[in-house]
């Protein structure tokens, strides 16, 4: 029983009453100009002076308020409505405007259904709520008793309580229909405004489109500051053994810890601005380095802390690195990079990189393979095959070969450890795109 009271004028049951009535203010214009529309047919009446012109223009409102309702803005507005003022939770309701013509069905029969029970409720509310008023303080006014409205007999000596009693009687009917009226939209929103299967599915694509966008900052987070690391560390052991017997050394290896780290906190600051944006676009388009640009930088830093890089390199007949899709340079120049940095991190003495684009099965593939001694042997895996990932860095690596699907191998071979990727330059271009 103590339910009651706040089901009917709680907190919940106002703010829906105020969401009828902003229904049936919504209605009003349909209304007017169906009213005129009546009273043309009738005869040049006033359709206002006659309740059943009156109801006539009230249906006759209601279709073209379903037109209406087939516009796709109408569907996001009507979900703020219901969010703010019927307390439906805001999971169960679909965002944006309705673009399929199923989802616009359903927002222009929520906008029908909304605006036409809110009149009726309007109605009421403007109507029966003076009229309980006046009910229930009747006894005691003389001058309403006998007023020319014909009140008089609602208060005869016989029987002086019936009309507050009808006056409470319908101030509750008015306080149950506006509930009534209010829960059944509540439940009603979530089938009507709720999301369909293609609003579902956008979803799911726009939260797959905006994880991968964020692994992607990930990885490039993780291979620049990662190979940063490993590069300085190199750089300076290499400085400091040599510090007392060749200065020059010193001095380049100093400088490129300088450059190393200045570019390194270039891009971390570029990621951390991506991140905290969130928004894909400019991720995509963020600046990075590339095969064709940044290559020879690349391998001129690692070769200050004193690792002896070779490198062979074969672009095919563009005869530069320049002609490559924009995301296959950017792709491999990471996998190098992180073959890099895995190659100073585990392995033994110089490293052996071969760069090229050639065709097996007439297909057109960058390769590339790096190989370096290990620090110590490494048994080969038991089921014979070779890993494709390792570290983070390592998975970060095939993930970036898959991507353009192509693939990724790491792991020893002969005494050495040997990571050898391709990429089919085909699927890049598409993936560009």
């Amino acid at each position: 029983m103590r339910r009651w009271p706040g089901l009917l004028a709680g907190a919940g049951a106002r703010l829906r009453w105020v969401h009828l009535i902003l229904g049936g203010a919504l209605l009003m214009p349909y209304f007017l100009l169906a009213q005129v529309g009546v009273g043309v047919a009738a005869g040049g009446v006033n359709a206002l002076a006659s309740l059943p012109l009156t109801l006539a223009a009230y249906a006759a409102a209601l279709p073209l308020a379903a037109v209406t309702g087939l516009l796709g803005l109408v569907r996001p507005l009507s979900v703020a409505a219901v969010r703010a003022m019927c307390g439906v939770p805001g999971d169960r309701l679909a965002d944006g405007p309705a673009r399929s013509w199923a989802a616009r069905w359903r927002a222009s029969a929520w906008w029908t259904l909304h605006l036409g029970v809110g009149a009726v409720i309007s109605g009421m509310s403007l109507a029966a709520t003076p009229m309980a008023v006046v009910l229930m303080v009747l006894p005691f006014s003389g001058t309403l008793r006998e007023s020319p409205l014909g009140l008089g007999w609602f208060s005869s000596k016989a029987d002086p309580y019936v009309a507050p009693v009808l006056g409470v009687g319908l101030m509750a009917l008015v306080l149950l229909c506006s509930a009534g009226a209010g829960a059944l939209l509540a439940r009603l929103a979530p089938v009507l405004l709720g999301p369909t299967a293609a609003d579902r599915l956008a979803a799911a694509e726009e939260r797959a489109a905006d994880l991968a966008v964020r692994n992607r900052l990930a990885r490039e987070l993780h291979d620049a500051v990662g190979h940063a690391l490993s590069a300085v560390t190199l750089q300076a052991g290499a400085a400091r053994r040599v510090l007392d017997r060749d200065p020059e050394f010193v001095r380049e290896a100093l400088a490129a810890i300088e450059e190393t780290t200045r570019r390194t906190v270039g891009e971390l600051d570029t990621v951390l601005g991506l991140l905290r944006d969130g928004d894909p676009a400019r991720a995509d388009a963020a600046p990075a380095p590339t095969l064709a640009a940044d290559l020879d930088g690349l391998l001129a830093r690692t070769r200050a802390g004193g690792t002896t890089i070779t490198v062979q390199q074969d672009p095919g007949p563009a005869g530069d690195w320049e002609q490559l899709p924009a995301i296959a340079s950017r792709e491999a120049y990471r996998i190098v990079q992180e073959g890099l940095s895995n190659a100073l991190r585990h392995g033994l003495g110089p490293i052996a990189l071969l760069i090229r684009v050639h065709t097996p099965d007439d297909h057109r593939e960058l390769e590339i393979t790096m190989t370096n001694p290990l620090a110590q042997a490494t048994p080969a895996p038991e089921d014979g095959q070779r890993r494709t990932t390792g570290g983070r860095g390592l998975r970060g690596a095939a993930e970036r070969a898959a991507l353009l699907g192509g693939r990724l191998e790491a792991g020893p071979q002969e005494g050495r450890w040997r990571l050898r990727a391709s990429l089919p330059l085909g699927g890049a271009t598409g993936a560009g795109r």
